[in-house]
């Protein structure tokens, strides 16, 4: 007798359902998407008790008459799909046919359709996969679909869902997204009768902006990363929140490829990519992003639920995203320049005399002025490895003249006011700058401040030939270990291109005689340590980590080299510093993704005292 049987089709529909229909949200995708691809112009999703009491879609979409409810009802019924070619052209959210039949399986269904030029519509109803009931009944055009008793017949699969309050969140999630997805879309949602949301449909140019805007909390509106890139037929767009921030709720990244929402880590990755030394190390990018391209560059098949895709052309993709953020932040440094600086005509014409090195003893001895690239000549360099990193480093914004230094000068006149709209008020803690501009209050960490711009050097230098170095008057010996050497041995081509020159003594005795200029007035052994600990667990041959570790290496240097936090600055040293920031262009945020500014507008401090 044979042992192998087909399975009975309501068995069948209940475990694509298990694929399918993982949780209440997964069926409001469902259906969402089914008024969208219907053409819906208004969507309204209605849910009591965490979605397993009930789920109502309405939508005025072009609706279906009783033959098509039913064959609704049926697996693998599709009006989207005809032939195999259309696998590789696939232009709507839903097309193979099992949402519909595997949610029926799994609840008590409702299906309540008109077409607009009917009279009469049509009602189903079917009770856990058997259709119950086939009549005739008014109605509005359009489709209302009723989900009740989720998991009735399968209270196994009903345990496993979390609590109420954690279901609707994840269907409010679920309908914000298809609201992104279609700003021309209105959308409404409501739990247990009351109106959580109501977006009316928006179109134009900004209409995304719009309604990316209208998910936001009042504070996070303001300032917002505009990416928008086409190349070929890719086309990349939408709005990350600035890096830094505290999002909240909203401290995720949003993806849409094509009008689809999709999880994608490769998405994630560029985007995180792009923020590079903008993004706080735990911390992820946020905001809406779409990706657009032909269809057959994309497999949206790869999932059950298709919340997954898969690229054709990966790498390609990456890149394009990784270049859109990385244009995109270029642009936001110049619009915050504009709203912190103002008005900032250039410096005067006399030339500035930069301050001496800092010294523990006396306050008036304070900056290290950094020598010119070409007064000490570099020893040998990793052409592939600068090559590597020049890639790395090509469309980012850096420092435009690397002879010139990055360390604040003292203006010719001392007497307090910065060019422009800008004015020192003074320092706070002996770590933050307070400024006035014409639209509120400006707040400047100093380390994280200046710690970029000369990271930005830094990066300049490192691609144009080599960290600048200076050479030791008296050259340091040191006795390392087996593992240092391992890692000196191992780098010492990308090491010495970052100014440091340390040679074989005999044995274990390797003996310093050059270190990074900019980092000259600090301990010979803490510099080397610094830098060493930065190639711990690297080979030449991981070119890729080695990219990313070059931006720590050099961060680390940056960090410190720059001025510190609890120093005390004259008022000539924080507009020369102020000065610096302006002539970079990247400031926003130290290489480790801490904020360098933050801005109190007037309107907000005198709410503060309510004198609004």
């Amino acid at each position: 007798m044979s042992q192998i049987r087909i399975l009975p089709e309501n068995l069948a529909n209940q475990i694509a359902a298990g694929e399918v229909v993982e949780r209440p949200a997964s069926v409001v995708k469902e259906l969402v998407e089914n008024a969208i691809d219907a053409g819906a112009g208004r969507v309204a999703v209605q849910v009591e008790g965490g979605g397993t009491s009930l789920i109502r879609v309405i939508d005025d979409g072009v609706g279906m008459d009783q033959d098509d409810i039913l064959l609704s009802l049926e697996r693998h019924a599709t009006s989207k799909l005809s032939r195999v070619e259309q696998l590789d052209d696939i232009r709507t959210l839903g097309f193979r046919g099992e949402a519909v039949p595997s949610i029926a399986s799994v609840s008590r269904l409702t299906i309540t359709s008109r077409q607009p030029d009917a009279q009469l519509g049509n009602r189903v109803e079917v009770r856990f996969g058997k259709v119950m009931k086939v009549h005739e009944m008014g109605g509005q055009a359009g489709t209302v679909v009723e989900i009740r008793d989720l998991f009735g017949n399968v209270p196994a699969r009903k345990k496993f869902l979390k609590t109420t309050r954690t279901e609707l969140s994840h269907i409010e999630e679920t309908v914000r997204n298809y609201a992104l997805a279609k700003p021309g879309l209105a959308v409404s949602y409501s739990v247990n009768g009351r109106e959580i949301f109501a977006l009316a449909a928006v179109d134009g140019p900004d209409a995304l902006a719009h309604r990316f805007k209208s998910i936001l909390r009042a504070d996070l509106r303001e300032e917002l990363v505009e990416v928008s890139s086409l190349v070929g037929e890719i086309g990349i767009s939408g709005f990350l929140l600035p890096p830094g921030h505290h999002h909240g709720s909203v401290s995720r990244l949003r993806a849409f490829v094509n009008g689809r929402p999709v999880r994608d880590r490769l998405i994630t990755h560029a985007v995180a990519e792009g923020l590079r030394n903008y993004l706080m190390k735990g911390h992820q990018p946020a905001g809406v992003l779409f990706i657009d391209l032909p269809p057959a560059e994309v497999d949206v098949n790869v999932h059950p639920a298709k919340q997954e895709i898969r690229f054709h052309r990966s790498g390609v993709v990456h890149q394009l995203i990784v270049a859109a953020v990385t244009g995109a932040m270029t642009e936001f440094q110049a619009g915050l320049k504009d709203n912190v600086f103002g008005d900032h005509p250039s410096s005067p014409a006399a030339p500035a005399v930069p301050a001496e090195v800092a010294q523990p003893q006396g306050r008036q001895e304070r900056f290290h002025p950094s020598p010119s690239p070409a007064t000490f000549p570099i020893g040998k360099k990793s052409s592939d490895f600068q090559g590597h990193f020049r890639d790395r480093v090509n469309n980012i914004p850096i420092s435009k003249d690397v002879s010139e230094p990055v360390t604040p000068y003292a203006t010719d006149d001392g007497s307090g006011s910065f060019p422009g709209s800008l004015k020192v008020i003074g320092q706070f803690l002996d770590t933050y700058i307070f400024c006035e501009a014409e639209n509120g209050l400006v707040v400047i960490d100093q380390h994280a401040a200046q710690e970029r711009l000369i990271f930005e050097r830094l990066k300049k230098e490192f691609v144009g030939g080599g960290v600048s170095s200076q050479a030791l008057l008296f050259p340091e010996t040191l006795e390392l270990g087996a593992e240092e050497i391992a890692i000196l041995e191992a780098s010492a081509e990308e090491i010495s291109g970052l100014g440091l020159d340390i040679r074989e003594f005999g044995g274990n005795t390797y003996v310093i005689k050059a270190v990074p200029a900019i980092m000259s007035h600090l301990p010979v052994v803490e510099i080397f340590s610094g830098i060493l600990d930065q190639f711990a667990g690297i080979s030449g041959r991981d070119r890729k980590s080695s990219g990313r570790r070059l931006d720590s290496v050099l961060s680390v240097i940056a960090c410190k080299a720059a001025i510190k936090a609890n120093q005390a600055l004259s008022h000539a040293e924080m507009q020369g510093l102020l000065d610096e920031m302006y002539k970079n262009d990247v400031f926003s945020h130290c290489p480790h993704g801490r904020p360098v500014v933050r801005r109190f507008s007037v309107s907000e401090i005198k709410k503060w005292f309510h004198r609004t």
